[in-house]
């Protein structure tokens, strides 16, 4: 028998073409079990991809040059459906079994249409890790926008109600409390390392980057133990956590701001970091990183309302209400430059009783007064505090 020449050979492929789809349709159903179990609106997607892949196929072989077009034609078909229902490695399975199917129908062929079907899958294979590298370098570019979107979102807390569902859509694992770390850029920023660092202390983050600044949200990838669960792993202190995620920063102060419910309410905890940042040189000896809360009286300098406010809510009102007497020893000791004897003198006490109210102090405020630091920040809130009460000599 003559062989046919490559117009007739064209001819026959096109009779059969429809026969060969069917044939491999089939041959996926019986073969690929993951196939059989997608919806059905998913599986005719594929199987339009795999009938595109044998018309290209034909067009391929009429005119080789015509290599370019292929991811095109093939992909061209159902490539949303293809990329978010069919990994590579099931892309690859599809196209093995369509070319077994196409070689055993033309095994009785020439040479040179078996060459070309050689060819052909070669090149088909190629272009589909091509369009799947593509897909994969387009989502992470959107999940890189997304993501500045939200922490931008989350610094400014001006957000709406679709945070939550941004949030989701860049596969965020934290659970419960959540805390805010800004510090400065550094040279070479290694975004993969913080999240493997992350990933390796139960943690997650979300990264953003506004000029020379670097802000981390941080939550924990586990839910908390539940107590008396001893089973279960106790979770690192957010300061921890900072201090392992450190080497990641550049050079200068790194600040922690405080911990908040969840991530919705993570622009509090980011206000607290980036106004501590603003100040953190103020503090000589800050430590790196260093607890927004720590800086609580540089931020009231440099006037932060929300600085002020917790001072006075959590130190001058608690003091107040439980005992004017503390409040009193704490105004005199203060004043007295931390003087046990220059307090006991002025309040005609025995200097044990300027203790006893010390450490009863500590008690109430979890602040202790003979701590040099500490006792700046309680002189500030007894400063911020005063000024809100009323003035006695105003008349009414």
């Amino acid at each position: 028998m003559a062989p046919k020449t490559k117009e007739q050979t064209l001819a026959w492929l096109r009779t059969i073409s429809g026969e060969l789809a069917t044939a491999t349709l089939k041959r996926l159903e019986d073969t690929l079990p993951w196939y059989g179990d997608m919806p059905p609106g998913r599986r005719s997607a594929v199987g339009l991809v795999a009938q595109a892949g044998i018309t290209s196929f034909i067009s391929w072989f009429e005119d080789p040059k015509a290599t370019p077009w292929i991811a095109a034609d093939v992909f061209g078909a159902a490539p949303r459906e293809l990329l978010r229902s069919v990994s590579l490695q099931q892309t690859l399975q599809l196209i093995r079994i369509t070319v077994e199917v196409v070689e055993q129908r033309v095994k009785d062929g020439d040479d040179v249409l078996r060459e070309a079907i050689l060819l052909y899958s070669r090149e088909i294979a190629f272009a589909s890790a091509d369009v799947y590298a593509r897909a994969a370098e387009a989502r992470g570019l959107w999940d890189a926008r997304l993501e500045a979107l939200v922490v931008d979102s989350i610094l400014s807390g001006e957000h709406d109600n679709e945070l939550p569902s941004r949030i989701a859509a860049l596969g965020w694992n934290g659970h419960g409390e959540v805390c805010v770390l800004v510090g400065t850029t550094p040279r070479v920023l290694d975004v993969d390392q913080l999240r493997r660092t992350a990933r390796h202390l139960d943690a997650d983050v979300l990264i953003g980057v506004q000029g020379n600044r670097l802000v981390l949200v941080i939550g924990r990838a586990e839910p908390a133990p539940l107590d008396g669960d001893e089973t279960s792993k106790v979770p690192l202190a957010f300061i921890e956590i900072a201090r392992k995620l450190e080497p990641g920063f550049g050079p200068g102060h790194l600040v922690l701001g405080h911990e908040v419910p969840s991530l919705v309410g993570a622009s509090r905890s980011a206000k607290a970091a980036l106004a501590g940042f603003a100040v953190a040189r103020a503090w000589r000896n800050a430590t790196r990183p260093v607890m927004a809360d720590d800086l609580l009286p540089e931020r009231a300098f440099a006037g932060d309302a929300l600085a002020r406010a917790t001072l006075i809510n959590r130190i001058y009102k608690p003091l107040q209400a439980h005992s004017t007497e503390l409040l009193g020893t704490l105004w005199c000791y203060l004043d007295n430059g931390r003087s046990l004897e220059a307090t006991a003198r002025e309040l005609f006490v025995h200097p044990n009783t300027v203790r006893y109210r010390l450490k009863r102090i500590s008690e109430v405020i979890g602040w202790d007064a003979t701590g040099a630091r500490e006792a700046l920040i309680l002189q500030s809130a007894l400063i911020v505090g005063s000024m809100t009460e009323p003035d006695p000599t105003r008349k009414r």
